[in-house]
């Protein structure tokens, strides 16, 4: 079992920047891929970022291309997400993840964090 928090949340103005971080414990000593998401009121969960156990491979959703960078620290055994440029869109509570491998699919992440609330006010 793996356990993920994540914090960092809270209100921006758009163009501000931002930096989410994503805990593990737990079976930390297994390698695992691990991921962002976000869901906005009334919309569906949708992929943001994910990255490669080393930190080798990332993959980001077009529409943060660009704007959000997504990096880890296994040796602290958390992951972070920057996020810069903020558009009020990108208002939605952040999930991180984490699998056996970069994907952008909910199925493909067995853990999941508790979300943390970012917006980002016009």
């Amino acid at each position: 079992q793996v356990q993920l928090v994540e914090s960092g949340g809270g209100l921006v103005q758009a163009g501000g920047s931002l930096r989410l971080s994503c805990a593990a414990s737990g079976r930390t000593s297994d390698t695992y891929a691990m991921g962002w998401f976000r869901q906005a009121l009334g919309k569906e969960r949708e992929f943001v970022a994910a990255i490669s156990w080393r930190g080798a491979y990332t993959h980001y959703a077009d529409s943060v291309k660009g704007r959000f960078t997504i990096s880890r620290d296994n040796a602290k055994n958390t992951m972070y997400l920057q996020m810069n440029t903020l558009k009020p869109e990108d208002t939605a509570v952040y999930y991180c993840a984490a699998g056996g491998r970069v994907g952008i699919r909910e199925y493909e992440y067995d853990y999941w964090g508790q979300g943390t609330q970012v917006t980002v006010s016009s």
